[in-house]
């Protein structure tokens, strides 16, 4: 029997493991809906094995990892909801412009190519891998302090400790430079689709303690969507770091994605899934 369910995809960041998703997945599930949660191109399953072989993902683009979510995304029997967050959010908003996808949330997403405040947070947060030029084809690991700066400034130590020692990996260095030199690049990577009306509706979504990437920057994103006809939605969550997708409080920000989900039309089960 075919599944009859909304297929919904799941994008990770940097630094994040795939199985950071769970505790959507499971919401997802009880909604009705079919998520997956794939890795990046080269991403071991497993947790330990994708930090015991970060040279698994070294070298890896956001061309790559497109081209990786677009090939997942045709091989589904419907058209999905995509959700990313970070670089994911960014990825997500990509396969959106391309029409692969019904509708998307990016959630705290990377800057796209035409973004142009550059706050002093978000340069830090990105300091661990562009200090080191060679870094662009490796995979690098965050310390549990720059996790604390660049993820958990808006939660308690404890949990931002903990976090970190459940879902943290090594994550390529190349997306990093490709969003820092994007003003450069005619042909960057991080270009998407703004002006596409055809398109399904688009939910960016920020946490406005956010320091690996501030509200401002989102905000920045949002605008660059005004000349296009396609819904284009904005949800600022006060008091939330770019953790919000793995703590304590993420539920608050999946039921906000439902709610905003339901009144786009998109359901767990529909009879219009994929149409």
């Amino acid at each position: 029997m075919t599944d009859q369910r909304t297929p919904v995809v799941l994008i990770h960041g940097l630094w994040l493991h795939s199985s950071s998703w769970h505790p959507w997945m499971e919401l997802l599930d009880a909604e009705g809906f079919a998520p997956l949660a794939p890795g990046w191109p080269g991403e071991p399953a497993g947790l330990l094995d994708a930090r015991s072989h970060p040279q698994a993902v070294a070298g890896v683009g956001i061309a790559d990892v497109t081209e990786h979510y677009a090939a997942v995304i045709k091989a589904l029997p419907a058209e999905p909801v995509l959700i990313g967050h970070s670089f994911g959010g960014l990825i997500a908003q990509k396969l959106l412009g391309l029409g692969l996808g019904r509708a998307a949330v990016a959630i705290d997403p990377a800057p796209v190519k035409g973004v142009k405040p550059l706050p002093f947070t978000q340069v830090r947060s990105a300091f661990p891998v562009l200090r080191d030029p060679a870094n662009r084809s490796r995979a690098v690991s965050l310390t549990a302090a720059q996790f604390r700066y660049a993820f958990g400034n808006a939660i308690p130590q404890e949990e931002a400790d903990a976090l970190f020692e459940a879902y943290t990996i090594p994550s390529p260095g190349g997306p990093l430079f490709e969003a820092a030199f994007a003003t450069f690049s005619r042909r960057s990577p991080v270009a998407v689709d703004t002006g596409n009306n055809h398109r399904g509706p688009l939910l960016l979504m920020s946490g406005r303690r956010d320091h690996t990437v501030p509200d401002v920057v989102t905000r920045a994103a949002y605008k660059l969507y005004g000349e296009s006809t396609a819904t284009t939605d904005l949800k600022q969550f006060p008091d939330r770091g770019h953790s919000l997708v793995i703590d304590r409080g993420r539920r608050a920000v999946a039921d906000c994605a439902l709610g905003w989900l339901a009144r786009q039309g998109i359901t767990g089960r529909s009879d219009t899934a994929g149409s």
